[in-house]
C-alpha cells in the first residue's frame, strides 16, 4: 500500500508539541468545575449530570458526511462537551474541562471515515456490536477488530477509520482528550477534504 498523503492543512505545533489553541489556560478550567457564589450544592450537582432520559441521537453532526457516501451515516449522543463532531454547542451537556464523552450508533456497513486529530487522543470504546478499525501514519498500516467492552486509544496525528463489520447497529462510547478538540482533518484525497464546513 502506497503512503498516506499529508493531511490537507498541515498543523502547527506549539511549544507543549501540541496544536491546542482551542484549550482555556487551566486556572479558568478548574474555576469553571467549582461550585459558583450562591450556587446550591443541589443546583450545582445537577449541572453535573446528563442523563440517558435527555439525550437525544445527532444524526445531523455529521450528516455533511454521509451526504458524500450513505456509509458514513452516524448518530452522536453527547454527554460531556459536544466531541470532535464540530457542534459548536450543545446546552444540554455536561461542561467539559479536561475531555469529551459522547456515544455513537454506527449502522451495520457503516464506517467512520479516514480522519486525523492532530491535537488529541481518541478512544474508542464498543458498548455493542464488531468495529474494524484501521490507523496509519507515516506509509504504516495497522488493522484491528474491537468488540463488545474493547477499548482502543488513538494518538494524536495518527489517521484513523472505523468499520461496523457487524450485521447490527454497533453503539460505541467516544472520548477525546480535550475539552474543545479541534474539528478533525481528512486526507487530501478524500472527497471530506474539500468540504467547506460553517
Amino acid at each position: 500500500m502506497s503512503a498516506r498523503p499529508d493531511a490537507a492543512n498541515q498543523p502547527v505545533f506549539n511549544e507543549r508539541g501540541l496544536l491546542d489553541p482551542l484549550i482555556p489556560p487551566e486556572a479558568e478550567i478548574q474555576k469553571s468545575l467549582m461550585q459558583q457564589p450562591g450556587q446550591s450544592f443541589a443546583a450545582w450537582m445537577e449541572t453535573r449530570v446528563a442523563r440517558r432520559a435527555t439525550r437525544r441521537y445527532d444524526w445531523n453532526a455529521l450528516k455533511f458526511q454521509a451526504e458524500v457516501d450513505p456509509r458514513y451515516r452516524r448518530a452522536q449522543m453527547r454527554y460531556v462537551g459536544t466531541g470532535g463532531t464540530g457542534v459548536a454547542s450543545d446546552a444540554n451537556t455536561v461542561p467539559s474541562a479536561h475531555f469529551t464523552f459522547s456515544t455513537m450508533v454506527i449502522p451495520a456497513g457503516g464506517i467512520g471515515p479516514m480522519h486525523i486529530h492532530y491535537d488529541v487522543e481518541e478512544i474508542f470504546f464498543v458498548m455493542r456490536g464488531t468495529m474494524k478499525v484501521i490507523c496509519e501514519k507515516d506509509g504504516q498500516r495497522w488493522e484491528g477488530v474491537v468488540g463488545e467492552r474493547d477499548l482502543i486509544s488513538v494518538p494524536p496525528g495518527v489517521y484513523r477509520e472505523e468499520h461496523n463489520i457487524g450485521e447490527e447497529d454497533a453503539l460505541m462510547c467516544v472520548m477525546l482528550g480535550s475539552p474543545k478538540p479541534i474539528t478533525p482533518v481528512y486526507p487530501p484525497d478524500s472527497p471530506l477534504s474539500k468540504i467547506k464546513r460553517n
